[in-house]
């Protein structure tokens, strides 16, 4: 067995990686493991849970739903993942990420309770991060879901409503090669009679047939929920607060202003929060007020994120085909640049022949580089596969940082740099540009 970790959270994030043999890049799905620890530890809830899963969106969605209810508020807990620059970021109790000794305290928790049990890196932490919540006091949790969600760690716990941004084709190996058994793993969150909010409008037949085989009370955008655009503004639809399932009344919220986070996504991702609100206002009642101004006020690092000064730079961490679909939309409202330098770094158990085609011709120049990982594209795979598209390469960097140099040395104040294809990728901008996540 690994030596137990004796000093602080660098020696505990490194035991993690070494309790399982695919340590903190693998993934072995399965809920009797943690569940087992669960157990053990005791673990109960007693506050509302939002379980948000989705192949895009949910990142942006958590943090809607986070600081709209800590605007009302309500005292928030919030669990994330991947982390851009600190494992404390994917914790967060009312906006602040946990301190490094209450993580501490809670895997070791975590660690005596296990006794011979192999939990993941994501295992692992998801226990710790419901024993920090537990320690809270809170009157909410949201939880975003790892990988798929039937057979994620989170799923452990019951939630009090379960939310699917949107399904696209990623994680095929793990699961299913196509829409219709990916939409099954991620309906594997929903729950017999508690809201369901599904944002694709279009969902595989799989996920439809499973929430109506278990008694789901589903809402569709587009459907039973959705947005209407009104020039400055927008205007959210959908079922009246408390009505009866199967009801066909609906409630009309006008006069919103658009998100602070930027594209048009963002609108599909608000609506999901306001379905959410709306199918909790019995547990969780939040003003029209609370709701405009946590909308404005949601901020959320490495989602078309721009800097300002000149050139400008953006930093996304789109790494399948729709998300650098999102992305080519929004860098395409963007002021006219004339040049757009691409530092791009992908893992490569991704579709990388996809995100290149996605962006279209967004991008002018492309710096392929090779990030930090055992999962990672070289910069001469990635190079091979932008020649094979047609695309202009500037260069192969040893590391993103690298890229991003010679892009900030090359490019024009007229030009724009963009650094996206992965949470690694936009880590690493952060770094070398001295920001926080």
């Amino acid at each position: 067995m690994p030596r137990m970790p004796v000093q602080g959270l660098n020696d505990w994030l490194a035991h993690l990686e070494a309790l399982h043999p695919s340590g903190s890049a693998g993934i072995e799905l399965g809920l009797e493991r943690v569940a087992a620890v669960k157990l053990r530890l005791g673990q109960q809830q007693n506050c509302t849970v939002i379980l948000v899963g989705g192949t895009n969106g949910k990142g942006s969605t958590c943090a809607m739903l986070e600081r709209v209810l800590r605007t009302a508020g309500y005292q928030v807990g919030l669990y994330t993942s991947p982390h851009l620059l600190n494992y404390n970021e994917r914790i967060r109790i009312n906006g602040l990420a946990v301190e490094d000794a209450a993580l501490c305290e809670a895997f070791q928790r975590v660690e005596q309770a296990r006794k011979d049990v192999a939990l993941t890196y994501f295992e692992f932490g998801t226990l710790a991060a419901w024993e920090v919540f537990a320690a809270s006091g809170l009157d909410v949790i949201i939880l975003e879901v790892g990988l798929g969600g039937r057979l994620d760690a989170t799923n452990i716990y019951e939630p009090t409503c379960a939310v699917i941004t949107g399904i696209d084709l990623d994680h095929m190996d793990f699961l299913g090669p196509d829409r219709k058994a990916i939409g099954r793993e991620k309906a594997g969150i929903f729950r017999p009679g508690i809201p369901a909010i599904c944002g694709d409008p279009k969902p595989p037949q799989s996920l439809l047939d499973h929430a109506k085989a278990i008694g789901a009370d589903l809402q569709v955008l587009g459907q039973d929920f959705g947005y209407l655009r009104q020039d400055q503004q927008w205007l959210y639809w959908g079922p009246v607060a408390g009505a009866a399932q199967g009801s066909t009344a609906t409630t009309r919220r006008g006069g919103l202003a658009f998100p602070s986070l930027r594209g048009e996504m963002q609108l599909t991702n608000a609506a999901c929060v306001l379905a959410t609100l709306e199918a909790l206002h019995r547990q969780l009642p939040v003003a029209m007020k609370d709701i405009r101004q946590g909308l404005l006020e949601t901020e959320l690092t490495g989602r078309f994120q721009v800097l300002p000064g000149r050139p400008a730079i953006v930093l996304d961490v789109a790494h399948n085909p729709q998300a650098a679909r999102v992305l080519a939309a929004n860098l395409g409202e963007m002021a006219f640049h004339r040049r757009t330098w691409a530092v791009f770094g992908m893992l490569a158990d991704k579709d990388i022949g996809g995100v290149i085609e996605a962006l279209g011709d967004r991008v002018t120049d492309w710096l392929p580089c090779t990030l930090k990982g055992r999962r990672v594209a070289s910069a001469d795979f990635l190079a091979d596969r932008l020649q094979l598209k047609g695309k202009q390469i500037a260069g192969r960097f040893a590391t993103p940082e690298k890229a991003l140099a010679f892009a900030q040395e090359n490019a024009n104040e007229d030009d724009r740099i963009l650094a996206f294809g992965s949470f690694l990728t936009v880590a690493a901008a952060l770094q070398m540009l001295g920001r926080s996540a």
